[in-house]
């Protein structure tokens, strides 16, 4: 279905970006069924809605041109996330976002994605600035952002009543 649209895959040195498949739906079905892990992604969702972000995932390419990819290990070919590039209906701009499956954290692989989608954005895209919308909660994701080099250059309430940092992701 990816003929629809050319989602480029993205090689760093323990992880393919690629577009996601049909065959991601059982990892987003488990990680948004797991309200812990997809606390700050909009879950725990039903099998159903977990569905819905992958084709949200896929459709956003189609939309906007960019998107997140699913992440990949090299060594397993194992599915272990997505990360991207994407801007929903209604939000004021574009952010990096990123999710892991618990198994998979702690192995730098959100670090190692959202640098290649920085890259991605600066590089292919020609953007002036790759930015990142904080949740003021999520204390792993502002770290992520602190070693990404972020800085905060304003603070911004979103659609969902939520105010939130942005930060500024430099070019790697």
């Amino acid at each position: 279905m990816t003929d629809l649209v050319s989602i480029p895959t993205l090689n760093t040195e323990r992880l393919a970006l690629r577009a996601p498949i049909g065959e991601d739906y059982p990892v987003y079905r488990d990680f948004f069924a797991d309200a812990e892990a997809s606390h700050f992604y909009g879950g725990p969702l039903d099998a159903d809605r977990a569905w819905r972000v992958l084709a949200t995932d896929l459709g956003h390419w189609a939309l906007r041109g960019y998107g997140r990819w699913s992440i990949v290990e090299k060594a397993t070919g194992r599915m272990v996330g997505g990360c991207g590039l994407w801007w929903p209906e209604g939000y004021p701009r574009s952010e990096l976002t990123w999710w892991i499956i618990p198994a998979a954290r702690r192995n730098g692989y959100a670090l190692e994605a959202s640098r290649a989608a920085i890259s991605f954005g600066y590089a292919r895209l020609g953007w002036d600035m790759v930015e990142t919308h904080m949740n003021d909660d999520n204390i792993a994701a502002r770290k992520l952002v602190e070693k990404l080099g972020g800085s905060i250059f304003m603070r911004e309430t979103f659609p969902d009543g939520l105010a939130r940092d942005i930060f500024r992701l430099p070019r790697p």
